[in-house]
């Protein structure tokens, strides 16, 4: 099989690193975030690039990290929140399994807070949150094979429920 055994979509703070290390871990497979590629490669937090730089010069680095990593990784695989933007990027995502973790507006501001390290939640949390689902939901819902809602479940649910969702077995 060529690329991901899986990828994650979703929203900042869904719980896509949890729940992706825990799949590799059940799918035997490794695990690999295209957010920390960037920060590998960057020398910097995502936060930085945003602020120095800007959020084209981020998604710019962000697309390539995408295709990067749907070409080389055979694990499983997180995008970050913003990657589904990008039309490029969800054409390469089309041949791949897909899970799109969701959760709802209150979730989300009780995982995320007023985190500072999310540049795209800086200053009203609830309010940019609704905002940048009503962006990008459509987004995240035509590149999944699958959508797995994340609230009121543990990690070890979401996982479960992925696994289910795509009747995934250990390679």
């Amino acid at each position: 099989m060529s690329g991901p055994r899986l990828v994650l979509v979703g929203p900042m703070g869904v719980g896509k690193s949890t729940v992706g290390r825990l799949l590799a871990e059940r799918l035997d497979v490794g695990y690999r975030d295209t957010d920390d590629d960037i920060v590998a490669t960057e020398g910097r937090e995502i936060s930085e690039i945003f602020v120095d730089e800007g959020e084209e010069h981020f998604r710019a680095l962000e697309k390539a990290a995408v295709a990067t990593a749907l070409a080389e990784h055979r694990g499983v695989l997180a995008l970050g929140g913003g990657a589904v933007l990008d039309a490029d990027t969800r054409a390469l995502l089309a041949p791949h399994p897909v899970v799109y973790l969701s959760m709802d507006v209150e979730e989300a501001v009780r995982r995320t807070g007023l985190n500072v390290a999310r540049p795209l939640l800086a200053v009203n949390p609830r309010k940019q949150w609704r905002e940048l689902m009503e962006a990008r939901r459509h987004l995240y819902e035509e590149v999944a094979t699958a959508v797995v809602t994340t609230d009121g479940r543990t990690p070890e649910e979401v996982t479960q429920a992925a696994l289910d969702a795509l009747e995934l077995k250990k390679a």
